[in-house]
């Protein structure tokens, strides 16, 4: 009798057991064909800066070439203001889900923790790293106006007169703002006064206008500028010259050898977005920047292209930025309310 209940007990257990094991196969099986379905709809990236800009023609490159690779439309969102503050906040609160994206920078990424006074978000803690695109230099441009023809005859022009010259911006605290602020101490504490906007599309406009004279932007944004007549580009802040505008100098050629700035494209989720969903935009983005055609429209706006930059790998290049432009910040002493 006792033999006949041990072995009722021990087949209940055996049920049990199976019943589980089946049980979390099922769920794993639901689990792997919703992350299959992923995307199953419109993708919003969301641009932190104004149209126009550097990030802005980046994004809406990128977000062209993801569509036809993930079969589903990834629509750019332009949420300005703040040094890209805003339309970070908005996506390390939305729902991680691989739906909502960011186009973040070094300015967003690297240089706002250190700026920002009442945090909206942690750049590293709130985000899922996804995949670093490329990066792109940094120009100073000058309105035609303008007798300089070269970065030291903008030196010596400024000097000569002591707060009669600004400069352009997208925004204070942003990437562009530091290098010009780099420029100005390198240079002798030149008198300069900024003139932030809410991004470089409508800083380039007054640029352009002669409402301000200077402008520090990418130069994607500039060189287009530079060739058409509109602006001129006296330098740039890469280590060599681009291959796409050979005539134009470096700021090291020009005798500034520490003024060395560059920007990042790097694409984010919210931080809890499933690992598989990354993974899959990752990949999606290697499949981008393996088609030649897009390299080469990356080359035509100066950007250098990040070949393989995986989630890790990408959370590293942000590590890296943030060690390198803190120390700058605090040096400007630079604050965001």
């Amino acid at each position: 009798m006792r033999s006949i209940k041990k072995n009722v007990t021990m087949n209940r257990r055996q049920l049990i057991s199976k019943a589980s094991v089946f049980l979390s196969l099922t769920s794993l099986g639901h689990a792997a064909h919703a992350q299959s379905k992923y995307p199953d709809q419109p993708i919003r990236l969301i641009i932190p800066f104004a149209p126009g800009g550097s990030t802005d023609i980046l994004g809406r490159k990128m977000a062209i070439r993801l569509t036809a690779v993930l079969g589903q439309s990834v629509i750019v969102d332009n949420r300005a203001g703040a040094a890209g503050m805003i339309g970070c906040a908005e996506v390390a609160r939305a729902k991680p889900d691989g739906y909502t994206l960011l186009l973040g920078t070094t300015g967003t990424h690297a240089i706002n923790p250190f700026t920002m006074t009442q945090p909206t978000y942690d750049a590293v803690k709130d985000f899922a790293p996804v995949a670093l695109i490329g990066t792109q230099p940094f120009s100073i441009a000058v309105h035609t106006s303008l007798p300089a023809q070269n970065l030291m005859e903008l030196t010596a022009l400024v000097k000569a007169n002591p707060g009669k010259y600004s400069y352009a911006s997208a925004g204070t605290g942003g990437i562009a703002h530091l290098t010009a602020e780099l420029f100005k101490s390198l240079a002798g504490k030149l008198d300069i006064a900024h003139i932030p906007y809410k991004g470089g599309g409508s800083a380039l406009q007054d640029v352009l206008a002669g409402r301000v004279q200077i402008f520090f932007d990418s130069f994607s944004t500039t060189y287009p500028q530079h060739k058409s007549g509109a602006l001129k580009v006296l330098a740039m802040t890469a280590t060599s010259r681009s291959k796409s505008a050979p005539d134009i100098p470096t700021a090291i050629e020009s005798g500034y050898p520490d003024l060395i700035s560059a920007t990042a494209g790097i694409l984010l989720a919210p931080v809890a977005t499933p690992k598989a969903v990354v993974d899959l935009l990752s990949k999606a983005v290697d499949k981008v920047m393996a088609n030649p055609a897009f390299l080469a429209e990356l080359e035509a706006i100066s950007v250098d292209p990040a070949i393989n930059y995986g989630p890790d790998k990408t959370a590293q290049f942000i590590r890296a930025e943030i060690a390198k432009w803190g120390p700058v910040v605090k040096s400007t002493n630079t604050k965001m309310e």
